[in-house]
């Protein structure tokens, strides 16, 4: 084979290679939002949905459900985390309000974002945030601490669920992570920024 015919061929095959590339890198840019939309329909993987709207709460008599609260802070991110009250048992489909607190144990400002998750999956449908701190990137100041507010309730939709509504109880964990590492595939799930959280979130600095 000459030369030039074996150079025709080298930038042929280097050509399909780089639209190849390219086209794998646009299939992951489009699976983002596709794989986000489907596990904020499905509830997959037990990702809450967000309350949208201020839709009446209505508590369904009789019906109660234990929800546990789980705190993890990534390797890294100098942070104390940790839910005020670890259980709660409510009325499925009433209002509630639960805490978590954190401290910066470090010298210096730090910023980290939680990532959550509700276990077991089957119940992430039914699990509606209202508000979260979830929702924004938190910043802590050298030593400080901070109360950190999720309100959320059980969708009433549950007890139509044939699987879901043997569920006694349900665990909300979140894992806060520096802003300044990659994103994970678990924080491409979070929502977008609620800046009226900032309002309702009750900071004091210890010490």
């Amino acid at each position: 084979m000459s030369s030039a015919v074996t150079a025709r061929a080298n930038r042929r095959v280097g050509a399909l290679a780089a639209l190849l590339a390219v086209g794998m890198i646009g299939a992951a840019y489009a699976a983002v939002p596709l794989y986000r939309l489907f596990c904020q329909v499905t509830g997959f993987g037990g990702t809450t949905q967000v309350a949208e709207g201020a839709a009446p709460l209505v508590a369904v008599p009789g019906s109660r459900i234990k929800v546990r609260f789980d705190a993890n802070v990534a390797p890294g991110l100098g942070w104390r985390f940790k839910p005020k009250a670890t259980d709660v048992t409510i009325p499925i489909g009433e209002k509630r309000l639960a805490f978590y607190t954190s401290t910066n144990t470090t010298g210096a400002p730090v910023t980290g974002r939680a990532v959550f998750n509700v276990s077991p999956d089957v119940a992430g449908q039914y699990f509606v945030k209202i508000d979260c701190f979830c929702f924004t990137e938190q910043t802590l100041k050298a030593g400080e601490t901070v109360d950190m507010p999720v309100a959320y309730y059980i969708d009433p939709a549950i007890m139509d669920d044939p699987i879901a509504r043997k569920v006694d109880e349900i665990t909300l964990s979140y894992t806060f992570y520096p802003v300044d590492k990659p994103e994970t595939p678990v924080a491409a799930l979070d929502k977008p920024t609620r800046d009226r959280l900032s309002a309702a979130t009750n900071r004091t600095t210890s010490g």
